[in-house]
Order: structure tokens, then C-alpha cells, then sequence
């Protein structure tokens, strides 16, 4: 396991630092051979399911690598879930066990997870993961990570899985219901890891920032696990704020710099008297964009200002996640996701399987090392996804002559905002469900900042009223604080093909 391995190199090498405190590779190690020691204790046993939620904490690592140690499989859960949403995901993924940070004044985890775990039957253990370990549980009764650890040794003889074993299952939107479970394999995380090295010649004295969230499989691979294999140091933050990632790239001397292109567009649009961005500039070597298209104009204007180059790529959960990435050492061009990585083929095909000529437009396939196993417990919908090898993404790009690719639309009308996808079908079934709403339609429209922001076209039931802000307020406490829509119109009808298939087209005109 990379952890082990590092912490033999680099024993006393910084692995993590989050505000004043530090920790080494030989601490981390350590912390996540109690939390296995302590999940064996609890019965949990390899191939089980732990969920965990956590902002980006040293916790998260150490818990993510206690449950691998013991031969379990990580269920990464958005912080930005709620209660019905966690609890869906529990019993999807037949969690046995789950930690949960606690609540933040702007987060109600802790809450949102117990409830949520007290309503899955088949979860047996939950643990309150709390920012001080004498603190007592914010809910009383339930135990704490610190209960999981107590007495337990710092030594633990790691279970030895296969390459082709579950590690995690991470969980992505669907266009036909609720979420579903990809299942990355130890090998699909290790060689992702180990290419994302490459990408950003990744070396023993880089320093990253990771404010990409470490639940996400753009923090936790390109990031989190690909500088703990390579040995380097990262410096974590919770939640994304321009000044203060500028003041920690300072601070600790950041060479590695990952976002999303809202995050680019944030830091350019920051102007705080009190940094050098001189000598901010001096130590960023890299930054890697992922998540949705970057405007080439933010790039440009960024490249500028810090001298240093941004590499964008394409990836999704279910390919663990990079697919293609501008690389340095086969040159880069602005507005593209680069060409496809080590190990990876890609195709474009038209919709008849067929692969389509430089320039025309195709869905774009993938095969290779990086290629989920499946979704959890979900073959029909495996089948649709993998057929032959290729993972089809629904994604309709387009090829240069040099092998680069161009994404153009996507054929499952995903949103992306802020980094974060977004599939209109979940919020369409919350918001039907109001007793004023008879139809509904949701797209994304561009937003300057978010990239995309969310807006549904809302048809009232007869004799029925509502305000567009009540309707927005209701629906926000039903999904993710990033998933509502910010901007409601309402309409006498939506515009409907002739089989009866809302024309979501039109409503984008």
C-alpha cells in the first residue's frame, strides 16, 4: 500500500499539514493501523463497506487507509449530502460501518448522519469524527473515531487484497434515478495515482494544496494519493477561498496546485495587498485543471499572472478518474482535454458504434487499467456503460489531427457547476414532488463564475400557486446545497416533442 510504503521511505516526513498542526508519514501510518486494528475489533472484515464523510481533514487519510489496511472497501460520501441522501447511499452500498464528521455551524453532518444511520438496519457502527479528540460526541450516545482507536496498537498487519479487489466505491449521478456506485479496483487507484505523478512531475519536495474535496475522485486520486505514493507533503483545506489559499501557498511554499476552473477564476479575480504574489509565483511549478472546461481566456490570463503553466484533463469517477490530460511532454493546447493517457485508448463513435473522422463529432469511449469494475449491485446498467471494454461516457467530443480532444456537448444533459455534476433527472423527481408542481424541467444555463448554474422550468398545477424563491427554498433542503436550482421560471406548458419527450433543446434557446 502506498501509506506503508512511504512511511518506511520518509518516516519523518511531513505527509499532511492542516492550520498549525503537522503530521509525519510514520504518525499517519500509525493512526491508520489503529483505525484498522479498531474496525477488525468491530467484526468488520474484508470486501465489508465503510462509508465515510469528512471534509478535507487529516482524518479523512488516515480513515481511508485504516479501512484499505483492513481489507474493507471506502464509501466516500459529499459532505454536502442530506439525511434522505445519506441514507440512500448506506444501504445501496451495504455499509457495515460509517464515519461521520461532526456538524459545522454551516454543515449539520453530524446530525444529517446519525438520523441517516439510524434508519439503515443493515449499518451496524457509526463514529463521530470530531475536530478534538477529548471532545465528547455532539450527539449523545454515539461513539467517537476516538473510541474506534483507544487501546488499539499502532502496528497492524495490512490485509494483502488482489489488484483486481474493491477499494472503493464512489458514487456518481445517474440520468435514470438515483446515484449509482462505481467500484475502482487497488489497481485502477494505483496506476491513476501513479499517472497523475507523470502529469505533474511529481517528485519527494513537492508541496500541494488540496482544496478539491478529498471525497471526490479528482482530490483523492490526482491529489491525495498520488502525492502520498510519491512521498510528497500536502497542506489541506476544507472549503475553497482565494485569500486564504493564496496565504497557505505562501506560507508552505506550494509547487502542486489542482481546482476546478471556477477556483482559477476565483484566485484571478483575488487581490489582497498583504501576499507576494511574487514569491507565490517563484515556488508554483504546476496547476492541473479538471472537472469542467476551463474559458482559455482564465487560463491565459493565469498563466500570465503566475508564470506557471495550467495542464487540463478529462476524467469521471467511473475511470478512476483520468482519461486524457494535456501533458507536458506532448505539448499542450488551451480549450483541449489533451490526448489520451498511458494505458488508456480512445474512441470517438456515432451512434451506431462506428468511429467517426478527425474532426466530426463522436461520444467518446475509453478502455484500459482505469476502467471501473462495474456499478455496485447494478449489472443492467454495467452492461449499458461496458460493452466490449469500452466505457461509453456519454460525452460528445471531438479529435484534432494531433490526437487531442475537444469536448463539445454531453449527451446525458449533465450540468456541471463548480466542478461538482449535477444530473437534472434527481432534481426534477424532488421538485415534482411539491404539492403545487405539476412538471418540471431542469438545465443548466452558463454562469460566469460556477460555469454552469442550475434552472428549472417549473408548469404549476391548476388552482395552485407558489413563489419561485419558496419553491427554490423547499427544494434546497432536499438536496445538496450545490444541486438546487438557483434561478426558477415558470411556464403554462413545456415544450414536448411528438411521443411526448420534453424538448429541453427549446427551453435552452
Amino acid at each position: 500500500m502506498i501509506l506503508e510504503d512511504s512511511a518506511k521511505r520518509y518516516p519523518a516526513k511531513v505527509a499532511f499539514t492542516y492550520m498549525d498542526t503537522s503530521l509525519t508519514y510514520a504518525q499517519v501510518n500509525a493512526a491508520a493501523s489503529k483505525i484498522a486494528n479498531g474496525l477488525k475489533a468491530i467484526n468488520i472484515q474484508a470486501g465489508d463497506k465503510v462509508a465515510l464523510s469528512c471534509l478535507n481533514l487529516p482524518a479523512f487519510p488516515i480513515i481511508y487507509f485504516g479501512i484499505i489496511k483492513a481489507g474493507a472497501v471506502v464509501v466516500p460520501l459529499s459532505i454536502l449530502l442530506k439525511k434522505e441522501e445519506i441514507e440512500y447511499h448506506l444501504k445501496d452500498s451495504d455499509a457495515k460501518a460509517y464515519c461521520c464528521f461532526t456538524s459545522t455551524a454551516e454543515l449539520p453532518m453530524g446530525e444529517n448522519g446519525y438520523a441517516a444511520f439510524k434508519n439503515t438496519m443493515s449499518c451496524k457502527h457509526f463514529f463521530m469524527i470530531l475536530p478534538d479528540d477529548e471532545m465528547p460526541s455532539s450527539i449523545e450516545g454515539t461513539s467517537t473515531l476516538s473510541n474506534l482507536m483507544e487501546g488499539q496498537s499502532p502496528q497492524f498487519d495490512m490485509y494483502r487484497s488482489n489488484a483486481e479487489d474493491t477499494c472503493v466505491i464512489i458514487y456518481t449521478s445517474g440520468t435514470t434515478g438515483r446515484p449509482k456506485g462505481a467500484e475502482l479496483s487497488h489497481s485502477n487507484l494505483l496506476f491513476n495515482a501513479i499517472i497523475s505523478c507523470g502529469l505533474m512531475d511529481a517528485n519527494p519536495n513537492d508541496v500541494s494544496l488540496i482544496v478539491l474535496p478529498l471525497f471526490h475522485i479528482f482530490g483523492m486520486t490526482v491529489m491525495m494519493n498520488a502525492l502520498i505514493y510519491k512521498g510528497g507533503s500536502s497542506v489541506l483545506l476544507p472549503r475553497f477561498d482565494a485569500a486564504t489559499v493564496f496565504r497557505l501557498m505562501q506560507k508552505n511554499k506550494v509547487t502542486v496546485f489542482a481546482g476546478v476552473p471556477t477556483m482559477y477564476w476565483g484566485l484571478l479575480n483575488c487581490i489582497d495587498t498583504s501576499l507576494d504574489y511574487d514569491n507565490i509565483a517563484a515556488t508554483l511549478k504546476i496547476c492541473l485543471s479538471g472537472g469542467a472546461s476551463l474559458p482559455v481566456q482564465v487560463l491565459k490570463d493565469f498563466e500570465k499572472r503566475f508564470n506557471v503553466p495550467i495542464i487540463e484533463g478529462y476524467g469521471m469517477s467511473e475511470g478512476s478518474p483520468v482519461v486524457t490530460f494535456n501533458q507536458l511532454e506532448t505539448g499542450r493546447k488551451p480549450g483541449s482535454i489533451g490526448t489520451s493517457v498511458w494505458g488508456v485508448d480512445v474512441k470517438l463513435v456515432d451512434a451506431k458504434g462506428k468511429e467517426v473522422p478527425v474532426g466530426e463529432k463522436g461520444e467518446l469511449l475509453y478502455r484500459g487499467h482505469n476502467v471501473m469494475k462495474g456499478y455496485y449491485k447494478k449489472p443492467d446498467e454495467t452492461a449499458l456503460a461496458l460493452q466490449n471494454g469500452w466505457m461509453h461516457s456519454g460525452d460528445i467530443a471531438i479529435k484534432d489531427e494531433d490526437d487531442f480532444y475537444y469536448i463539445v456537448d454531453r449527451t446525458k444533459d449533465m450540468i456541471i457547476r463548480g466542478g461538482f455534476n449535477i444530473y437534472p433527472r434527481e432534481i426534477e423527481e424532488v421538485m415534482i414532488q411539491h404539492e403545487a408542481v405539476s412538471l418540471v424541467a431542469v438545465i443548466g444555463i452558463p454562469h460566469e463564475e460556477m460555469g454552469e448554474e442550475v434552472k428549472a422550468f417549473v408548469v404549476l398545477k391548476e388552482n395552485h400557486s407558489i413563489a419561485a424563491a419558496d419553491l427554490i427554498a423547499w427544494t434546497k433542503e432536499l438536496v445538496a446545497a450545490y444541486k438546487y436550482p438557483r434561478h426558477i421560471e415558470f411556464l403554462t406548458a413545456l415544450p414536448m416533442s411528438a411521443t411526448g419527450k420534453i424538448l429541453k433543446k427549446e427551453l435552452r434557446k
